[in-house]
């Protein structure tokens, strides 16, 4: 049973609530979600494709598609790549808990390069 279209789902979903944590204030949190997002949707496509995908890094999954990939994508999900520890690890900082390091600039950033990604394997999966 192909899967692809449940990741796809949750990356939506992940997305939203990437919206929803940025509107609250929670921008560490946001920027977390649109990484967990984009990440999601680029394994669905993996798996539309018949392939499995391993790992957490979005800028290798996108590399490893068997399509071509503009590299201003790849670009953009080794930003949000940058993202997956430091959202949520306390220590991940010489001081201050990672709430403290994000705000509106990244958490901005991270939703549209996350929403782009999630455009890009949209198109893919049509």
């Amino acid at each position: 049973m192909n899967r692809a279209k449940d990741w796809l789902l949750q990356a939506e979903k992940d997305l939203e609530m990437a919206g929803i944590a940025r509107e609250a204030g929670r921008h560490e949190w946001a920027c977390f979600a649109a990484q967990q997002a984009a990440e999601k949707a680029v394994k669905a496509l993996h798996l539309r494709l018949g392939q499995e995908a391993w790992g957490h890094l979005i800028a290798r999954l996108l590399r490893e598609l068997p399509l071509e990939v503009p590299q201003e994508l790849v670009e953009k999900a080794r930003y949000l790549d940058g993202l997956y520890i430091p959202t949520r690890y306390p220590d991940a900082f010489p001081e201050g808990p990672s709430a403290e390091h994000y705000g509106p600039l990244q958490s901005e950033e991270a939703l549209r390069y996350a929403g782009e990604i999630l455009g890009f394997v949209r198109a893919q999966m049509a």
